[in-house]
């Protein structure tokens, strides 16, 4: 924050608190000489993502009854430092991973970006996006699952209405899950669940079952025969 600003600042705090008000001419200049001191190196008046030390001086202001000094600004400053870092995920450098130095200085100079309200957070990793190896993918189609048979059927005794439902498609069953159960009201995916009604009408607790409802599997058989008329 660059002197003026600070001045800026401080005319802005004194039209909200006249507390804050230095008449005398070398009160006001030891009064701009602190605040500077304290913001003038680190805390900007405002930046593109959300950061406005005016908002922060309003808003205490508003909730306590204690003059205002520059190091509560200094501390929300911080706290909305930290909490963009936080939320921060260092994006791919552009430059070689070879050259550690210029990588580094890569990664420093975009956190530093983000943490002083240049840039805004990169929040999402980006080895969770892209379209991935295509031999890997090449590879998955073959197998037509990420997880090997043999641990499938090791799982199995540990998810029931799941197992149930991959053995009734390989035989050319309907697919029960498929479909909303419109009994349970479980949705796509989900098994079916035994709804316990207190007297008050009110669901006490539900557990979740192996073989669905047959209101659901009807429903399933029901798509079912009509996907081959519509195709």
């Amino acid at each position: 924050m660059e002197r003026n600003e600070v001045g800026a600042l401080l005319a802005y705090i004194g039209r909200l608190d006249p507390r804050l008000t230095r008449t005398d001419m070398g009160e006001a200049r030891d009064q701009l000489d602190q605040w500077h001191d304290l913001l003038g190196n680190d805390v900007p008046l405002v930046t593109h993502h959300g950061w406005d030390a005016r908002v922060t001086a309003r808003e205490y202001i508003l909730e306590s009854p204690y003059p205002i000094m520059p190091v509560d600004i200094a501390r929300k400053w911080r706290a909305y430092r930290r909490d963009r870092l936080q939320r921060h995920t260092d994006p791919l450098p552009s430059v070689s991973p070879d050259d550690q130095a210029a990588w580094t200085a890569e990664l420093r100079g975009t956190r530093r970006a983000v943490a002083t309200g240049v840039a805004a957070p990169t929040q999402h990793r980006e080895l969770t996006g892209g379209e991935g190896d295509p031999e890997l993918q090449e590879r998955l189609r073959d197998v037509g699952s990420c997880i090997p048979p043999a641990v499938r059927a090791e799982l199995a005794p540990y998810r029931p209405a799941r197992a149930a439902r991959e053995a009734a498609v390989a035989q050319g069953q309907p697919d029960v899950l498929g479909v909303r159960c419109e009994w349970c009201l479980a949705p796509l995916g989900s098994p079916c669940r035994r709804r316990r009604i207190g007297l008050d009408d009110r669901a006490r607790g539900s557990a979740p079952l192996t073989h669905p409802h047959p209101s659901r599997v009807a429903l399933a058989a029901a798509q079912q025969a009509l996907q081959p008329a519509m195709a």
